[in-house]
């Protein structure tokens, strides 16, 4: 099963070093949009799609006030639908879109592959979308799944992945693309999991923001820990999930890869550079 990292969103908030870890104090701070691209057996599947061309093109959707702190660059060719034309795929052959949650940076996207079956966690639909229970004022853009999307849910049922519950397979059965639910950002949050061989990739979404948090002994910068405190709907389970993450890999890290949504020392440690390359070399492809 082939892999291409794509960032599919750069954003620039200030804060420097208390943003990413390293550089200067009052300099602007670097944050992608993770997203994987899949060739499957069932056509292309995309876990997450960031920032999208409509959102480019009507950044005031997405909100003046994030759109002010998270800084985006708003660049075309970053978006997925640009990204999979220039992996020389059609928009068309997306079949599937799984989306670890319904955030503006994760779902913005999912209106540029509008054939495709957008896959997401009942809990994160009703929020969301049903506004049952009612979601916090401004987190999420309903004009993202406008043009009413081919929803295909799943809920908490499910089996056991190395003490993962509720596990299942995602687009077919073969076991080789999963859902692994990770609440607390927001209550249906969830990884993906892709099988490579005998090894997998684990995409975590925002579970963690920065990758020293699933080091032996965690570590975070101070501002961007403020914001994924302040993003987290339940943040002990949340924290408890973080956990689960920091012993699987301390457990398993030979043979899961794990990655988040937004850091770029992830991003980077997968082979990927900042923007979009046509050709299918070996640092985009798995």
């Amino acid at each position: 099963m082939r892999v291409h990292h794509i960032n599919a969103g750069t954003m620039c908030p200030r804060g420097g070093r208390l943003v990413s870890g390293s550089g200067r104090l009052f300099a602007r701070a670097r944050l992608v949009c993770h997203c994987l691209l899949i060739e499957s057996d069932d056509g292309l599947v995309l876990v997450d799609t960031g920032i999208g061309a409509a959102d480019i093109a009507e950044p005031a959707r997405l909100g003046r006030r994030w759109v002010r702190q998270a800084a985006p660059r708003l660049d075309p060719s970053e978006t997925a639908l640009q990204q999979v034309k220039a992996l020389g795929f059609s928009p068309g052959e997306v079949r599937h879109i799984l989306l670890t949650h319904l955030d503006r940076d994760h779902a913005g996207g999912i209106g540029d592959f509008p054939r495709a079956k957008v896959h997401v966690h009942r809990k994160e639909h009703a929020m969301a979308v049903e506004g049952a229970p009612s979601p916090p004022r401004g987190r999420y853009v309903a004009g993202q799944w406008r043009h009413r999307p081919d929803w295909q849910f799943y809920g908490d049922d499910g089996e056991d992945w190395f003490g993962f519950r509720g596990v299942r397979a995602a687009v077919d059965r073969s076991g080789d693309i999963l859902i692994i639910p990770l609440p607390g950002h927001t209550p249906g949050h969830c990884g993906v999991a892709v099988r490579r061989g005998d090894k997998w990739l684990l995409h975590a979404g925002d579970a963690y923001f920065f990758h020293g948090q699933l080091d032996a002994r965690p570590r975070m910068p101070l501002l961007l820990g403020l914001f994924q405190r302040k993003g987290d709907l339940d943040r002990a389970t949340r924290v408890a999930n973080q956990e689960r993450l920091r012993r699987l890999k301390c457990d398993h890290g030979d043979r899961i890869t794990i990655v988040n949504s937004h850091d770029p020392v992830d991003y980077e440690s997968c082979g990927c550079a900042d923007r979009p390359r046509r050709s299918l070399g070996p640092e985009k492809t798995e």
